[in-house]
């Protein structure tokens, strides 16, 4: 077996960071891709001169890519270029009250008491407590396995429970937040920060209330492409480095032998390696991959998190009031949330969230024109009619974004898709198209996550959003990390 060749499941942002890590440490790496393209649900596409990026939308934490080209000794400039976004958000309130959130907690705070009647120092004093528990928890929990005892033998453990309160473990977001707030509607928008790994205000734990500081503290930005330019960057370093890509080539089996890992099988044959990563949903790749359906289904425990539904609008005309990222409430939030993870259904008046790549760069879009990226938060998929309630949702969307714009938005839309939790599912082989693994509706729940890699099997290891540290693009740079410093160098 030739032990210094790495094989990668997945050409998602998790996989393509594994690869980059894998080549820099002198793996000869090879990725297996079973789309025609690389990027997950980190894709693009365009339609009728409209660019749509097909995924995530929101790009915090820049310096996760930045390490991966430092790491490979190559000037990022060449591949990829980003801008700071002054507005994180402009929301919408069921009231007719709006915000203009900037990404900075002073300007934040000052809109937030003018435009809501907040108080500014609440405000502050929130941000504050976030950046703190983000440096001092987060960032430990986060860039370490919580699967190994030399974890819990780091100094650096003590220091992170120290300034771990009680109420973040004991509070939900929701009640964290009302007691942190005296306006409903910042206690909202705080909320909102439990669907960025898609889970539940009133359930999750108030330690969630760390996530703002990504945006409001650190900032929020734009890469300039387009979020297709973060893969596309990805792929031409991993390139760069001498990884080798299997577009359209599913991996059919893990192979193994007497506890290690023998390599994959594709429809092409064998290909041996000492180390696999996969990439994939982890439930699919016990299940399908290594053919351990009873291991899968211990899995389906943990609760599902949230998936959505999304429209690519073409919209021929230009809206002042809009922002490269958007948010119209709903007025019962807490109904919403109750919709999607009681009922397994969507509330009749959802959030909507709205992102228009080409407030930034007019060229994703025809002149006077925008390229609307919809997105109402859903469930998983439970065998409901998506055909049916994705008809319902339009309308719904339809007739408040109408209404709050003032414009009759159906005779406005030039091109449509859409993007349902079934063909999510299909598409990124995420269980039951859930966008990030499970939920974070416990306060446990980090802990449950599925490790970065698995006993029963020698040199087989996991990354992205299905397992630890958790789902969306930062989260999905930092399992890559984690697993590469678990993997030892190759063998000459």
């Amino acid at each position: 077996m030739n032990k210094s060749t790495a094989i990668v499941i997945g050409a998602g942002v998790g996989g393509l960071a594994s690869a980059i890590r894998l080549a820099a440490k002198g793996y000869a790496v090879q990725v297996f891709e079973r789309n025609a393209y690389p990027g997950g649900k980190l894709s693009a596409f365009q339609q009728q001169g409209y660019l749509f990026d097909a995924g995530p939308s929101l790009f915090t934490q820049p310096q996760n890519i930045e390490e991966l080209f430092a790491l490979c000794n190559q000037p990022m400039a060449a591949y990829f270029k980003y801008q700071s976004v002054p507005v994180a958000c402009q929301y919408f309130f069921a009231n007719g009250k709006q915000l203009t959130a900037h990404a900075n907690a002073q300007r934040l705070a000052a809109n937030m008491h003018i435009q809501l009647g907040e108080n500014a120092e609440a405000v502050i004093n929130y941000l504050s407590r976030a950046q703190n528990a983000y440096q001092h928890i987060g960032e430990f929990f986060l860039n370490n396995s919580l699967h190994r005892l030399k974890t819990y033998l780091n100094t650096a453990l003590l220091k992170a429970l120290w300034h771990t309160r009680l109420g973040y473990l004991t509070k939900s977001l929701n009640r964290f937040n009302t007691r942190a707030f005296r306006t409903p509607e910042a206690v909202q928008l705080f909320n909102r920060y439990a669907t960025y790994n898609g889970s539940n205000p009133y359930k999750a734990p108030a330690m969630l209330s760390m996530i703002p500081h990504l945006e409001m503290n650190e900032g929020t930005f734009y890469p300039n492409g387009g979020m297709i330019s973060i893969t596309n960057a990805l792929v031409a370093l991993a390139t760069k480095m001498g990884v080798q890509f299997h577009f359209s080539t599913p991996v059919l089996a893990i192979n193994r032998q007497q506890g290690q890992v023998q390599g994959v099988q594709t429809a092409q044959g064998n290909h041996v390696a000492a180390l696999v990563v996969s990439n994939g949903d982890v439930y699919f790749t016990y299940k399908h991959l290594l053919n351990q359906p009873a291991l899968a289904a211990k899995l389906l425990k943990q609760e599902r998190s949230s998936s959505a539904l999304i429209f690519y609008w073409g919209v021929k005309h230009s809206f002042e009031q809009l922002q490269l990222h958007n948010i119209f409430f709903t007025a019962d939030y807490k109904q919403e949330f109750d919709c999607i993870f009681k009922k397994g259904t969507v509330a009749a008046d959802p959030t909507v969230y709205i992102n228009i790549t080409s407030k930034m760069e007019a060229n994703q879009a025809p002149a006077g024109c925008e390229n609307w990226f919809v997105m109402v938060n859903v469930p998983a998929h439970k065998q409901q009619d998506w055909a049916v309630l994705q008809q319902q949702v339009r309308k719904a969307v339809i007739a408040k974004l109408s209404r709050v714009l003032a414009v009759n938005l159906e005779s406005l839309i030039a091109t449509e898709a859409i993007l349902n939790p079934i063909m999510i599912e299909e598409r990124t082989a995420s269980y039951r198209g859930s966008l990030y693994g499970t939920s974070s509706n416990s306060p446990l729940a980090a802990f449950f996550r599925h490790a970065n890699f698995t006993k029963r099997i020698r040199g087989l290891y996991f990354v992205g959003g299905s397992v630890h540290p958790g789902g969306g693009i930062p989260l999905c740079l930092k399992s890559a990390k984690i697993m590469a410093e678990m993997v030892p160098a190759p063998e000459s």
